[in-house]
């Protein structure tokens, strides 16, 4: 049976490689690819912060605002807001009907501006995972 902390850092080690990845995506213009890994981050993190704050394993779910619901994360609505947008970029990667038009929204300048934000959010997150870890 693996630990609290060996499941916290088995989510966090698999957000920093996926964060790490987004970056070479964003380096070489796969901009709507980028977004989605950028999403797997933030997914990846928020699953530590649920096993740290409720020490069970988290739900198999994808929704940004229901894991940090779920893990006791409050959240302005600014920060749901953001989360809930972020959520729909797993969804647009995915399913090709609405990938295309995903796909021309993903600018060179949408993409960073969510990328960045996605780094803060997550920098954020490791935080709150290191605070008081115990």
């Amino acid at each position: 049976m693996k630990t609290k902390e060996t499941l916290i850092d088995y989510w966090l080690k698999s957000a920093a490689s996926d964060m790490e990845v987004a970056g070479h995506l964003f380096e070489k213009g796969d901009y709507h690819y980028c977004l989605f890994f950028g999403h797997l981050v933030l997914e990846k993190a928020l699953k530590a912060l649920y096993v740290k704050n409720v020490n069970s394993n988290p739900p198999f779910k994808h929704s940004l605002p229901l894991l940090a619901e779920k893990g006791q994360l409050i959240l302005t609505r600014d920060q749901e807001t953001f989360l809930e947008e972020v959520t729909d970029f797993n969804m647009e990667a995915r399913y090709p009907d609405i990938k295309f038009s995903f796909y021309k929204k993903c600018t060179k300048e949408f993409t960073e501006k969510y990328l960045n934000q996605i780094k803060e959010f997550y920098q954020w997150l490791k935080t709150l995972i290191r605070s008081d870890r115990s």
